[in-house]
């Protein structure tokens, strides 16, 4: 009989998150991933500044915090001094990694650093308001944007798979979703798929997570799916932009 139960990776303490909120589902399926691959005892995560910078207190793996925008290079740092033992994933959501971290993520996926980023994309700053994010939408209302993102002014969203997937040394490119029971399993596949990438020594790999945030929107969590789906989705669309070992492995 299949029990289901708490992945042991994910400590039994109480999210802090708001109702509604993705992050919990992303945190349980990277601690799946953890438990199925059994690596616990191996794995570093480094959380930075952002609605995660609390993760350390979620999963039962040693856990770094990093400044803003600079998991990557620590994570860099820690899979370098031991890169036969140490399993090492970023947890970074789209302010963090898509602006002040750009660089930092751009040159790691350059080098090829064989690390894991996990990549949540909710098109606002979560954690300090709801402030315009490098992700918000064109046309899309923040607190920063209270007429809409206007493109003429401020440029367009930036998209990482589609940029990253120029990047020769990045190994592993997939955006997924978190707003059905389809998606949530094609989510997990890819969460996993990325951390075999890593014991297999195949090199950078970053899953975009296009996640909600009901709080931020303004919405109600049922709403903030539904808007996702009708607005996130076709400007983002799911998929994977780059896998550069699928044609060896296919042959």
């Amino acid at each position: 009989m299949v029990v289901f139960e708490k992945p042991h990776a994910l400590a039994d303490v109480p999210l802090h998150y708001c109702p509604g909120c993705t992050h919990g589902i992303i945190h349980r399926l990277v601690a799946e991933v953890i438990d199925e691959l059994g690596i616990e005892g191996r794995t570093i995560g480094i959380a930075p500044v952002g609605c995660s910078v609390f993760a350390y207190n979620y999963f039962n793996c040693d856990m770094i915090e990093a400044a803003h925008g600079r998991a990557p290079a620590v994570a860099t740092g820690v899979k370098r001094s031991d890169p036969d033992n140490n399993i090492v994933f970023t947890y970074q959501g789209d302010g963090d990694l898509a602006a002040i971290g750009t660089a930092e993520t751009v040159h790691a996926a350059a080098r090829g650093e064989n690390i894991t980023v996990i990549f949540v994309n909710n098109a606002i700053y979560g954690m300090t308001g709801g402030q315009m994010a490098p992700t918000t939408l064109p046309g899309q209302v923040t607190q920063t944007s209270p007429y809409g993102r206007d493109t003429s002014k401020v440029g367009f969203p930036v998209k990482v798979c589609e940029m990253l997937s120029n990047v020769d040394g990045a190994a592993y490119l997939e955006r997924v979703a978190v707003n059905n029971v389809k998606n949530v399993k094609n989510a997990k596949k890819a969460i996993k798929k990325a951390f075999q990438n890593q014991l297999d020594g195949k090199g950078f790999s970053l899953i975009e997570v296009v996640s909600t945030c009901p709080t931020n929107w303004g919405l109600t969590p049922e709403k903030a799916l539904e808007w996702l789906e009708e607005n996130m989705l076709p400007y983002y669309p799911l998929g994977v932009y780059k896998d550069k070992f699928a044609e060896k492995e296919d042959k």
